[in-house]
């Protein structure tokens, strides 16, 4: 396997026009002083000192050049890859017309993209609000719940994460809801995945407005849902008087071979979440899908929720062209092809190493590694990304690595994937269970 990796000396002079730097170690310093310290600092200290450079289809460059695979695709935002053509030339040419927009009025790109969504949608969903990301999107739906039911308990899962946004958080995990004192179990109560009698505990008090739910919860290791899990869920919502949101920001967009992941359990969701790759990597752009019993408050008073960037007009013509991409039988056709070629490479791999590389959780391109060490992944996640491909650990879960092949992607480029994958895991092993045990403990 020829390595196009070369050695990180971080000296090179960085220049783009519009800013420059000394040299990658004192951007890393003054990335440091001015923007994250303690986020700069971990990626340095786990071995990934990365700083993106030059990106093209389903590669990214750091700034000495070298070349990694991206299968984190920043959550799924790049599901057609890193500056997918089609996307460049789309946002090309609509800036010949198109900007922003008037948050205010009605829009030409708005109302197309919207009518675009909801035919692609559950027949049961209507109207589309638009958020300039996934937490915003997610208040949205949370606020559009509480309107339509006029209760105010949200109820999620353990280890669930729905965005940092200001009702987004509480929803997740404490890890990062306690940061911010928005740890309100009152509001927000958690129960385990996969338990529908603690769902159902909660549930018949008749006090929540909706249950929130991934159709698989990314951020906690993509752990698949239960045969029927779902289906009776959304059952013991309508049992209950609650509302069903469907977090697709991850799972839709046809990762799971599906358009939107859970119209493959024949749920139609009151409400329906989509962001990051809705935006082609392009434009940043997100939108709630909703029932009719959900949208009163559009007609009772439209300026109920404001934002100046959702549904950015740019950003819409960059979703029309991302919805269109994702819609094609030849896409379908790819996803499946993809997903069954990586599948059965990590199979022969987990076959190899069985006491190290111990779990294969998939759907589609939605993939969780799982591997024999409570921070297994983290150590995987490094020799991966010396050996040219770029994953990463799930936060809420460090056992599962994320792994997330683009739905475009080329057969050689996935050959190619699978053998550096298998060589980062071989190495993460020794490091783990052999020579390097006492560093891990």
């Amino acid at each position: 396997m020829t390595d196009q990796i070369r050695v990180e000396d971080g000296e090179t002079p960085l220049d783009y026009g519009f800013f420059s730097f000394a040299s990658k170690t004192e951007m890393l310093e003054k990335s440091k002083e001015f923007w994250n310290p303690d986020k700069t600092t971990f990626w340095s200290e786990s071995g990934v000192p990365l700083v993106i450079d030059r990106r093209e289809d389903y590669f990214i460059y750091d700034v000495t050049g070298k070349r990694l695979i991206d299968v984190h695709l920043n959550g799924g935002t790049y599901n057609l890859g890193h500056r997918n053509p089609e996307m460049v030339q789309a946002i090309t040419v609509a800036m010949q017309h198109f900007d922003i927009g008037n948050h205010h009025f009605p829009s030409l790109a708005r109302t197309a993209l919207a009518e675009a969504l909801i035919a692609t949608a559950p027949r049961n969903l209507s109207k589309v609000v638009y958020a300039s990301g996934g937490g915003e999107a997610i208040d949205i739906a949370i606020k559009t719940a509480r309107h339509a039911t006029q209760k105010r308990r949200i109820l999620s899962i353990v280890k669930a994460y729905h965005g940092h946004t200001g009702l987004a958080v509480g929803t997740g995990d404490d890890r990062f809801s306690k940061l911010f004192l928005s740890d309100q179990p009152e509001d927000f109560p958690h129960v385990p995945f996969n338990d529908l009698q603690a769902m159902e505990d909660v549930l018949k008090g008749r006090d929540i407005a909706a249950v929130i739910m991934e159709t698989i919860p990314a951020t906690y290791g993509f752990p698949l849902p239960d045969p029927g899990y779902l289906e009776a869920v959304k059952r013991l919502c309508e049992k209950y008087d609650a509302l069903y949101i469907a977090d697709e920001v991850q799972t839709g967009l046809m990762r799971t071979g599906e358009l939107w992941g859970i119209t493959k359990h024949g749920i139609e969701p009151d409400i329906l979440v989509t962001g990051k790759g809705i935006s082609g990597g392009m434009y940043p752009i997100a939108a709630v899908l909703v029932s009719e019993r959900a949208a009163g408050w559009l007609d009772e008073d439209g300026f109920g929720h404001i934002s100046t960037f959702g549904g950015a007009e740019l950003g819409c013509i960059a979703a029309l062209k991302a919805l269109e991409i994702c819609n094609r039988p030849e896409t379908r056709s790819m996803v499946h092809y993809i997903s069954d070629f990586i599948g059965r490479g990590l199979r022969d791999i987990q076959a190899t190493y069985p006491d190290w590389f111990v779990g294969i959780r998939q759907n589609g391109v939605v993939m969780g590694l799982e591997f024999a060490h409570p921070q297994g992944a983290k150590a995987v996640m490094k020799r991966l990304y010396e050996n040219g491909v770029w994953a990463i650990f799930s936060t809420l879960d460090p056992r599962v690595l994320q792994y997330k092949p683009g739905i475009l992607l080329k057969p050689e480029v996935a050959e190619e994937l699978l053998d550096r994958t298998e060589v980062g895991i071989a190495r993460a092993r020794e490091d783990v269970l052999g020579a390097g045990r006492k560093a891990w403990r």
